[in-house]
């Protein structure tokens, strides 16, 4: 680890001292002695806020064993870390434009988003499911001409209007600006579906006070990967981070840190590839 590191370093002063424009991620880090770790506030059990105001999930705890990578890897000791919230709005903008230098949330690796900033190699593997009332039927069809709602701005919108595309169905599509009032939304029936990450789903129907009235559909639309967001073009950083995340699988500390933020996590086909093709051989 520690000559991997090395050539990591040696090849970022190299990066540093020869090209031009905004600063790389490991020079910005180590000239204000702080690493900024975004983290999202509503996407339990993957990245959400406690009631005390501290970061939660999977994703925020995955990136507590990477910041101790980076620390160690830049033999300072004294580095500050910071965990910074955003949204789904501007998680991106606060990547590309160096606000923060991970993003720790439940992000999906896009062709379009990579286009913005880079992606470590993937910690999740997720999918678009769907909440239901309870008696509803799991077939689609059966929610022609009903409100189904999605969060404004993720993947899953895309998702839907490229559904609505293809095959013709007629949804009225409702966005919502987080998930909170999605569920609020679902339990008061104004609308007949919900659709986001699995995950995603899992989470607030386990907090729903009235989930004995709503089930998840067992079908997933969609396979995604998600990764750690950073700045694109900065291979130096993304290189640091890829191997300690490497590190993390090869050990099981990656396993563990997801058993224990999402207790009862059956892994399915997706997480096991994951798992079994993660590891890098340096």
């Amino acid at each position: 680890m520690r000559i991997f590191l090395a050539a990591v370093l040696a090849a970022t002063t190299l990066t540093a001292t020869t090209g031009s424009g905004l600063a790389q991620t490991i020079e910005r880090i180590v000239e204000r002695n702080e690493l900024r770790l975004g983290y999202r506030r509503d996407a339990p059990p993957i990245s959400f806020e406690t009631t005390d105001g501290h970061p939660s999930g999977y994703a925020p705890q995955l990136c507590v064993h990477v910041a101790h990578g980076i620390v160690k890897a830049l033999e300072a000791e004294s580095l500050d870390v910071q965990f910074v919230n955003v949204d789904a709005t501007d998680r991106f903008d606060k990547v590309a434009n160096g606000d923060i230098d991970l993003l720790c949330g439940a992000a999906t690796i896009t062709l379009e988003r990579r286009a913005e900033v880079d992606f470590s190699i993937p910690i999740y593997v997720d999918g678009t499911s769907v909440l239901l009332p309870a008696g509803a039927e799991e077939d689609l069809r059966a929610l022609e001409n009903s409100k189904v709602g999605v969060r404004r701005g993720t993947t899953t919108e895309a998702r839907m209007r490229e559904l609505l595309d293809t095959t013709g169905q007629e949804f009225e599509l409702v966005r919502f600006a987080d998930h909170e009032s999605a569920i609020v939304a679902m339990e008061s029936g104004d609308i007949g579906a919900y659709f986001a990450d699995q995950s995603i789903l899992v989470g607030l129907w386990m907090s729903s006070p009235k989930r004995d009235s709503l089930k998840l559909a067992r079908e997933i639309f969609t396979v995604e990967k998600q990764g750690l967001a950073m700045a694109r073009g900065d291979t130096d950083f993304r290189l640091m981070v890829d191997g300690i995340l490497s590190d993390l699988f090869a050990s099981g500390v990656v396993r563990e840190t997801m058993e224990a933020a999402i207790p009862g996590i059956e892994p399915g086909q997706g997480l096991k590839a994951m798992f079994l093709m993660a590891p890098i051989v340096k």
